[in-house]
């Protein structure tokens, strides 16, 4: 029961850093729509794509 709980916890949280990526790349994209570029945004989607490769190693 345990080991599905953890299953759970890491899908859910899988599903929470996709809605952040997903948030920030629109932030991205309003930015870069300006024609200025923003290096925070893009260092933290990497960021969250690593967090998502972790999990995902995990399930």
């Amino acid at each position: 029961m345990s080991e599905r709980k953890d299953i759970m916890d890491l899908n859910q949280q899988l599903l929470e850093l996709k809605e952040e990526y997903m948030r920030i790349q629109n932030d991205l994209e309003k930015v870069e729509s300006t024609g200025q570029s923003s290096p925070r945004l893009e260092e933290k989607l990497v960021e969250i794509e690593q967090q998502i490769a972790q999990v995902r190693a995990q399930l």
